[in-house]
């Protein structure tokens, strides 16, 4: 029997994470002038290994308290926000570079087309595959 998510591999779960890094992204770019505000991101890396082994999380916290908010985010593949450690101290208390910020923003869409581009050579394989081309 043919299986789509075998054929199509690990892209499709990268896609989904890179989308949900560029919104991560954007957030912390968007909240650049925020006092107090706490850059985040999440190690992509460790998101798809964790997502390409049925979403099982490498490490969970601790839950001490009934008000206690786990981190976990199931659409990340169980890997889970950080906060990003400044590389200069502000008054505000704000975490955000701007400008790297950015730069990981490029990069995170420069991989994010990559993987659509891979995915849709699958998709063109597939398709000629079906086809007996």
């Amino acid at each position: 029997m043919f299986n789509l998510d075998q054929a199509l591999g690990v892209f499709p779960q990268a896609a989904l994470l890179r989308s949900k890094r560029a919104e991560v992204l954007a957030a912390n770019i968007a909240n650049a002038d925020t006092p107090g505000y706490q850059a985040r991101d999440f190690d992509f890396n460790a998101a798809l290994a964790a997502a390409a082994n049925a979403g099982e999380p490498a490490a969970e916290l601790e839950l001490t308290q009934p008000g206690h908010i786990s981190l976990g985010d199931n659409a990340l593949g169980g890997a889970f926000l950080q906060f990003r450690t400044p590389t200069q101290a502000s008054l505000d208390q704000n975490t955000v570079d701007v400008q790297a910020e950015r730069a990981r923003f490029v990069d995170n869409a420069m991989h994010y087309q990559a993987t659509m581009r891979f995915l849709d050579s699958r998709f063109s394989g597939l398709i000629r595959a079906f086809r007996g081309d």
